[in-house]
């Protein structure tokens, strides 16, 4: 009905009003640094253990963290800390509460998480992003507690925990089994160091998590790539070249043996031959050191 006017003038008011002077600029976006890449799909070409399809959450943890080895202490003791608070629930509960629990327990710094008071444990306990268990709270610090007076004696976590497999990963059958003999033995030991919510069952799933035992299901993609990636860290670890034994005139040796006794040597950095010890040894023997 209407001519070029009145449809010129329906298509101004559809726009809205005119205004003067340029046109607005839409708001420059802020740089974004790379996109984290996507866990593999869900996808009846990629073989995965069973429990791993359940959700993209449990996905994402399969592919990138469960059984890689963890030389780390602290985030070995992290990771048992979190299987403790597991015990009768599901891992999927403790994964999607994990960033609170970092945040609760300050990273799980252990020397932090140490200095925990009564106080703390009650702040914890109104805290509705972890699991609200008092027992499982006290065993955390008293755990902390426990893994720095293993530290103080000489004895790094990780070495204490890897001794148990001979420093490198076991591949287990992936058959489902809850225990075997080395997570009975290494959960007494921790029992009796200080540790609780420490059980068998408890410490074989943390030795599956951690990659003291590769039990990834035959069949599933992880399971050869976790090998392959183990055999690359043993064979890091023997290119390493071997410490230089000093030589030391009779008088020296009389004098080491005098002012440092082969059981006191850790404790100050030294080898058991009374020479610089390794690496770890001299950095464990500062950190001492800097704690008296």
């Amino acid at each position: 009905m209407g001519g070029r006017t009145g449809s010129a003038v329906s298509r101004r008011g559809a726009r809205g009003p005119l205004t003067h002077g340029p046109p607005r600029r839409a708001p420059r976006a802020e740089p974004q640094g790379p996109p984290e890449p996507p866990p593999r799909a869900a996808s009846p070409c990629i073989a995965r253990c069973p429990w791993a399809d359940s959700d993209p959450q449990m996905r994402r943890y399969h592919d990138r963290e469960w059984g890689v080895p963890e030389r780390s202490s602290r985030r070995l003791w992290e990771k048992l800390a979190l299987d403790g608070f597991q015990a009768g629930l599901s891992w999927r509960t403790i994964l999607r509460k994990r960033a609170a629990f970092r945040r609760a327990f300050a990273g799980f710094d252990p020397t932090r998480v140490a200095r925990f008071t009564e106080r703390d444990v009650r702040r914890l306990l109104r805290d509705p992003g972890i699991v609200r268990s008092r027992a499982k709270i006290v065993a955390t610090i008293d755990g902390a507690r426990a893994m720095l007076a293993m530290e103080r004696a000489g004895l790094p976590f990780a070495k204490f925990v890897w001794g148990y497999v001979g420093g490198a990963p076991r591949r287990g059958t992936g058959r489902p089994i809850d225990r075997n003999r080395t997570s009975t033995a290494l959960s007494a030991e921790l029992r009796r160091r200080g540790f609780r919510f420490v059980g068998p069952v408890i410490v074989y799933a943390w030795m599956q998590a951690v990659g003291l035992v590769n039990d990834h299901v035959p069949g599933c993609f992880r399971r050869s790539e976790v090998d392959r990636d183990s055999r690359r860290g043993r064979r890091a670890l023997s290119a390493q070249p071997p410490r230089r034994r000093i030589p030391r005139s009779r008088s020296t040796r009389a004098a080491i043996d005098k002012f440092a006794p082969p059981a006191a040597r850790p404790a100050l950095g030294l080898g058991p031959d009374g020479g610089p010890g390794s690496p770890a040894d001299r950095t464990a023997a500062g950190a001492r050191r800097r704690g008296r």
